[in-house]
């Protein structure tokens, strides 16, 4: 039996200027404004978000369910954006079993309505300080694919090296089967 205390993961709480808050999902309480959220948001996310295809309350909810579980064990750390009191999107740190060693990735998603104001490059930037603050993380990525120029902009912003595509299977329907990976090594 290991009782070695758990390694620490980030602030399950990153507030931010211009009202602008990350904070870790708080389970079913979550479930009525996340699932709108996401329900509204299906046209924008279906294209580039396998998971969006499948969407429904009963999703949402196992999704919401699994969270604080994930969290503890230090395999994802997921976050409802929230921007003046209301959830607004969703973004998290992941380790993924494809992610090399010392890695975690960097995914996120805005409603439509508040897309272009610079809120995810906010939240992405946060999610690297709060990343290498993590024990044994030396790198974070940002992957997408590569046709999904929305999602460039914001990894270049920050200083990633996007030179690296690899092929990967297309699981949504605007996919062309070449991600793009972008890297940040720890300062």
């Amino acid at each position: 039996m290991d009782l070695s205390p758990p390694s620490p993961g980030p602030d399950p709480r990153v507030e931010l200027p211009g009202g602008l808050t990350l904070r870790a999902f708080e389970g079913e309480a979550d479930l009525p404004e996340f699932f709108r959220v996401i329900d509204e948001s299906v046209k924008h996310l279906r294209p580039w978000m396998p998971w969006a295809a499948r969407h429904g309350r009963e999703e949402t909810a196992a999704f919401l369910g699994g969270r604080a579980e994930l969290w503890a064990r230090g395999e994802q750390y997921s976050y409802a954006v929230v921007l003046d009191g209301a959830i607004v999107g969703s973004c998290g740190l992941h380790r993924l079993d494809d992610t090399p060693d010392g890695t975690i990735e960097i995914g996120y998603w805005l409603h439509p309505s508040v897309t272009g104001r610079g809120l995810a490059t906010r939240a992405a930037r946060a999610l690297v300080e709060q990343a290498f603050r993590l024990p044994g993380v030396t790198a974070v990525e940002i992957v997408h694919d590569a046709a999904n120029h929305a999602s460039a902009g914001i990894p270049a912003r920050l200083g990633f090296d996007g030179t690296l595509r690899r092929p990967q299977e297309p699981t949504a329907p605007a996919e062309t089967g070449e991600d793009r990976v972008w890297r940040l090594e720890r300062p």
